[in-house]
């Protein structure tokens, strides 16, 4: 494990002095993560363009792998890799998207770019590498969250981090977050403290606004107005000739709204908002939606763009509570279009985003049946049926919410039919995409798994790239138990997405019932780099490792895994178990008798203590155990199981009973021998 550093000084020349110091490998890359340089991902971005030439000419393939996280890190590197967006939200206009990013979207980036990391080191040999990252006390979210990922991965063992931050504790983001900086930085980095202080020298135009020389803020605020305009507007001109992407996010929205134009400012703050939203940096597209309200007149239409936004970035960045002060203040907008999206925003902080305390779907209904209705009186008749039909999916939501799938599942179908009605088979193929999706989980919930499964087959046809299909395909193919045909849906997803922890634990455990146990441990392994916290990954490779062998890997995962979830009854019955391996079955009885007080129809936990109970001599007791155990799930190994109890207290014809229910489901040859041995014995008995 690399020995990272966490370095803490009041200023940033402070920090660069006490780095000079100290013996370290040589430097991957040095670079600012302060986000008014470049927005989202300052410091990923940055990273990635010093890397990529080089990484591109030794390992090409990581070009298309990672094409998503390296263009929406460092959006000049899009030209260099295949495109990253080419599925369908990206062919429609911004008022008929009807698709984003979930929140999770930048944790999978980051996993991603840690991936892409890990890949090139390897290239480079054995030889460790420290990357120095400055400014962490104001990087965006992103650089935050990529940070902790970076720091938490035990996978790229030559990669040693160097972060920079001021005196002050590191905050996390508001709202959910997925990768806490503020919890992984003292964890896994060694603190070190500037003792010295050294007067920092810079200009506050030309740094962008992120320097930490108080001299130098003092002497721009003592700048006539038009003079410090002017200044902006150059520097600003400066930057818009470098042609980088990159810092339309942060550096020239910061002087365009400081220039002389105000709406050069607002523009330019528009353009970076729309870039975020659509490649799913939300907090930084709420932070953005929020300026530009600042910068324009209340309802009017720009104000009301940019409340749009703000609501909808902070919804799905976990800000919930902000989203709705945010609608609540334009309650007052008076164009129909904008009172249909603002109706149905609020019905989706209750039906999606807020906490579940206080959701409320019966005010979630409220909302979008006025959403509905708003819908209908539109004018343009194809707005019409198109704002109808989505309205109506949302409605479906909260019906599902509700449990009423089959009332879901008419709502679709009627918005379907109202756009084969109204629109050409090739118009709308997103809606058209989304109504299919939405359907083909509401058939899974109700147990229609072939429909579900026909819905999302004919979803991946016509929008092969988004990966949704193929693991929603791949999800249902397990439940049919065609975990071949799973294995190549949720292999299909892999190199269509940044890597997010579902796909490959539900490649392990297919990976498992086709008894590739190395594949499967080796995704499971995946799954707790990509997740550290992934309770069903731990409880799987626990009792995996279990079968192999691996005792102290398994007391590895029960111990973390029961830091996370102390009540987990899987969890709690591979405890039992080590322990009865381990020659402690008394201890073993009592921990698989708590998790059995915690859910008393946890099946295995009852065979569990049977077996423990059996191997300890008391019969009767195991018996009872396997008896209960039946009665929850009748499986041919409990059964088999009872049965040498059976024959052990010298009930033979109950254990030939229960050895021909073995034989009924499976052939099995040790059942099959202890079955005539029954027969004779209890033939022997009765004679």
């Amino acid at each position: 494990m690399a020995d990272h550093l966490w370095l803490r000084g009041r200023r940033a020349v402070d920090r660069a002095r006490l780095r000079a110091g100290l013996e370290l490998p040589p430097a991957l890359a040095d670079v600012d993560a302060h986000r008014g340089l470049r927005g989202p991902y300052t410091a990923g971005g940055t990273l990635l363009r010093a890397l990529a030439h080089d990484a591109f000419a030794r390992c090409p393939e990581l070009a298309a792998r990672h094409n998503t996280e390296l263009a929406t890190a460092a959006p000049e590197l899009a030209v260099s890799v295949p495109t990253a967006w080419a599925t369908l939200e990206w062919t429609v206009g911004d008022e008929q998207r009807t698709r984003y990013y979930s929140r999770l979207h930048t944790r999978n980036i980051a996993n991603g770019i840690a991936d892409f990391l890990r890949s090139y080191l390897a290239s480079l040999g054995d030889a460790p590498r420290t990357l120095f990252v400055d400014n962490v006390h104001h990087a965006d979210p992103t650089d935050r969250e990529l940070l902790a990922v970076l720091l938490r991965r035990q996978d790229i063992p030559q990669l040693t981090l160097v972060v920079g931050t001021g005196l002050e504790p590191v905050a996390d983001p508001p709202g959910e977050v997925a990768v806490s900086l503020a919890e992984v930085l003292p964890a896994f980095a060694r603190r070190v403290d500037c003792v010295v202080e050294t007067a920092p020298v810079g200009d506050f135009v030309l740094s962008d606004g992120t320097t930490d020389d108080p001299a130098a803020v003092e002497v721009y605020s003592s700048l006539p107005d038009e003079e410090r305009a002017r200044r902006h507007d150059e520097r600003c001109a400066e930057l818009y000739a470098l042609g980088e992407q990159s810092l339309a996010l942060g550096a020239i929205p910061f002087h365009a709204v400081r220039g002389s134009r105000p709406e050069a400012g607002v523009q330019a703050v528009r353009h970076a908002l729309g870039h975020c939203r659509k490649v799913g940096l939300y907090h930084a597209a709420a932070s953005l939606a929020l300026l530009g309200r600042e910068l324009v007149d209340p309802f009017t239409g720009d104000w009301w763009q940019f409340t749009e936004a703000a609501g909808a970035s902070l919804a799905v960045a976990g800000r919930a509570e902000e989203a709705a002060v945010v609608y609540e203040s334009a309650r007052q907008v008076d164009g129909l279009p904008q009172r249909l999206r603002l109706a149905y925003g609020m019905a989706m902080l209750h039906v999606r985003h807020l906490p579940e305390e206080r959701r409320d779907l019966g005010r979630a209904r409220a909302f979008m049946d006025r959403a509905v209705a708003l819908a209908a009186e539109l004018d343009d008749p194809g707005e019409r049926v198109f704002h109808s039909v989505f309205a109506r999916n949302g409605l479906a939501l909260v019906e599902m919410r509700e449990g009423r799938v089959e009332e879901a599942l008419r709502l679709i179908e009627e918005g379907r039919v109202a756009l084969d009605r109204a629109f050409g088979a090739a118009e709308h193929p997103l809606l058209r995409s989304v109504l299919r999706l939405n359907r083909g989980l509401l058939l899974g919930m109700a147990g229609r798994v072939e429909e579900a499964l026909a819905e999302h087959s004919a979803n991946a046809l016509v929008d092969p790239g988004f990966f949704e299909h193929h693991f929603h395909r791949g999800v249902l193919l397990r439940r049919l138990g065609r975990n071949e045909e799973a294995v190549a849906a949720f292999e299909r997803v892999v190199p269509l997405s940044p890597p997010f922890p579902e796909v490959h634990y539900n490649l392990a455990d297919a990976w498992l019932e086709l008894g590739d146990v190395r594949r499967a441990l080796a995704a499971f392994d995946y799954v707790l780099e990509l997740d550290p916290g992934h309770v069903p990954a731990l409880v799987n490779r626990a009792s995996l490792r279990c079968e192999v062998g691996d005792s102290h890997g398994a007391w590895d995962d029960v111990r973390a895994g029961l830091a996370l979830s102390d009540q987990n009854v899987h969890l709690m019955c591979v405890q039992g178990r080590l322990l009865a391996e381990g020659g402690n079955p008394r201890r073993a009885s009592d921990v698989v008798s708590a998790a059995l007080r915690v859910d008393p129809a946890f099946a295995p936990g009852w065979a569990l203590r049977g077996q423990v109970r059996f191997e300890t001599g008391d019969f009767d007791g195991a018996l009872a155990d396997f008896d209960r155990a039946v009665g929850l799930a009748d499986l041919p190994e409990v059964r088999f199981n009872r049965a040498v109890v059976f024959e052990r207290v010298g009930r033979f014809g109950d254990a030939a009973a229960d050895y021909r229910s073995v034989l009924a489901v499976v052939d099995d040859a040790d059942a099959r021998l202890r079955l005539d041995y029954c027969l004779k014995a209890g033939g022997a008995a009765a004679g």
